[in-house]
């Protein structure tokens, strides 16, 4: 559900900031499915990457034979992410807090020593501040959805209203998050995320009990529509493609 229902919000959109994972799934599914003309760009330079399967990393070489350019990872940044020239980054990460920031460096002690030490920021604080949009997707669970970030990685609205456009952003932050119970989208007003629709068989205390504080919950809260057949048959097929 979660690769589907982000699949689904890509139609429409130019071009997309590829993650491996989840956001390569969803990317991928979309250009099969609902947006033949997305331009996926991969980190490592790839433009207009075709992947006839899943790719292993941002280094697999499909990316590059398939792409319609192959640049240099500081003219990806440099030129395409930073004056905001990509419609649609995707995150992830170990901890999201009510306004969308994000953590992967460490949990619990300290940066100098940390519980736990994370794969760190990568390109993520770029893709967040400069994509004209950003897509988080994230399994929930309090453990992950947290009442405060024990390290800020990546700055979705910051403090709420205002703070974005007070530091300067280009793009307008997380304006989705994907998870496997349902969608999150930030409130107009406050920018604090709101819960807007769940998933088939999932209930509404099921997310406020998956939830490190008190979630926001719309008036009126939807279903996401079941994955059609085109759909999981497409998936299907891009998952087993990439274990083959």
């Amino acid at each position: 559900m979660m690769a589907i229902e982000a699949a689904r919000a890509l139609a429409g959109h130019v071009s997309c900031f590829v993650g491996i994972g989840l956001p390569s799934t969803a990317a991928n599914l979309a250009r099969r499915v609902h947006n033949p003309d997305l331009v996926l760009i991969y980190e490592s330079g790839a433009i207009g990457a075709k992947p006839s399967r899943l790719p292993l990393s941002i280094g697999d070489g499909e990316l590059g034979e398939t792409a319609d350019a192959v640049v240099s990872v500081p003219e990806v940044f440099n030129y395409w992410l930073q004056p905001g020239r990509i419609d649609v980054g995707f995150l992830s990460a170990a901890q999201l807090d009510r306004f969308g920031n994000l953590n992967t460096t460490f949990v619990g002690g300290s940066y100098a020593s940390p519980k736990v030490r994370l794969p760190g920021s990568g390109g993520a604080p770029e893709i967040a501040a400069s994509c004209r949009e950003v897509f988080v997707m994230v399994r929930q669970s309090p453990r992950t959805f947290v009442d405060a970030l024990d390290f800020v990685t990546s700055v979705g609205y910051g403090t709420g209203a205002g703070h974005r456009a007070a530091l300067g952003l280009r793009g307008a932050g997380p304006v989705r998050v994907v998870t496997d119970l349902g969608v999150l989208e930030p409130d107009p007003d406050t920018r604090e995320l709101t819960l807007t629709r769940v998933h088939p068989g999932v209930a509404v205390p099921d997310v406020l009990a998956a939830t490190g504080w008190d979630l926001r919950v719309a008036p009126s809260v939807g279903t996401t529509a079941p994955p059609t057949e085109q759909e999981l048959t497409v998936l299907r097929g891009l998952v087993e493609g990439s274990q083959s």
